[in-house]
């Protein structure tokens, strides 16, 4: 019996070995992970879940907000953030991590326009992020960022643009993407309504990728238009906040539209 318990089992010691290369950042393990840089990634998927929306005219960036308690300033939750006029950033993660980087992508875009005497486009401001959040896992004496983000905005010649950055440092162009909690579910929903909502917006329905946002939070927002905060922008125009009753009534529609194709299943049903 004592021969038994002092040996050690696989489990215990693949968490051993696995507990060995996640002390420094910089160190890979034997098969090329950097446990941190992964550890991070799951701060990401515990965060609130996020939702960008890239249409023709219209690029809409959705978060599922925390609610509040009592004696709380809502204001002061904010998930979506404006980095210049023409760029915004949604988030998915540790908030106070969130801070540090706009902060730092701010002071870019401004020292950009200095330097320049132009806005930045939104691939140079990704970039830029995704720069800082590598530069983040290569160096010891500090962390990875636990945060992933969508940046989106239109660039002088009015194209839009919808980009994604992750602990790693990497960045990505997207149509539609979601990430965060339950991410993986909202991006197969994206997946299979973006087409559908592309062509409604070329048809001349303009609120079309405000819907998508909507409905793709919706599959995973319990408490529904409660908590759902939507900003979109157009271009030339600044970042706007869809008010709270436009967000509540877009839900109420949704949800008698999914009852109505309900019932159409139904009666196709009983008439087979």
């Amino acid at each position: 019996a004592k021969e038994r318990s002092a040996q050690p089992s696989a489990h215990s010691g693949t968490h051993a070995a696995a507990m060995s290369y996640d002390r420094a950042i910089t160190v890979f393990s034997p098969d090329g992970h950097l446990f941190q840089v992964e550890y991070a990634m799951e701060a990401v998927k515990n965060g609130t879940t996020a939702v960008g929306v890239r249409g023709k005219g219209t690029v809409v960036l959705g978060v599922e907000k925390k609610s509040a308690a009592k004696l709380q300033e809502p204001r002061t939750m904010r998930k979506i953030m404006k980095l210049d006029r023409h760029v915004s950033l949604a988030f998915a993660g540790l908030v106070a991590d969130a801070r540090v980087l706009v902060n730092k992508a701010r002071l870019e875009c401004q020292s950009y326009r200095l330097t320049m005497e132009d806005s930045p486009t939104v691939e140079y401001v990704s970039r830029f992020i995704a720069q800082v959040q590598q530069r983040f896992t290569q160096r010891g004496g500090r962390r990875p960022f636990g945060i992933s983000n969508l940046i989106a905005g239109f660039d002088a010649d009015g194209t839009a643009n919808l980009y994604q950055t992750d602990p790693t440092g990497s960045h990505t162009a997207w149509k539609a993407l979601a990430i965060g909690r339950n991410a993986k579910s909202v991006r197969e929903f994206l997946e299979e309504n973006y087409a559908e909502h592309a062509t409604a917006e070329e048809k001349g329905d303009v609120d079309a990728p405000i819907k998508l946002a909507v409905k793709a939070l919706m599959e995973v927002v319990e408490s529904g238009a409660k908590n759902i905060e939507i900003a979109y922008m157009k271009p030339g125009q600044p970042l706007k906040t869809l008010p709270a009753d436009k967000v509540a009534a877009m839900c109420k529609e949704i949800e008698k539209q999914k009852e109505a194709d309900k019932r159409k299943k139904k009666t196709k049903k009983t008439a087979k």
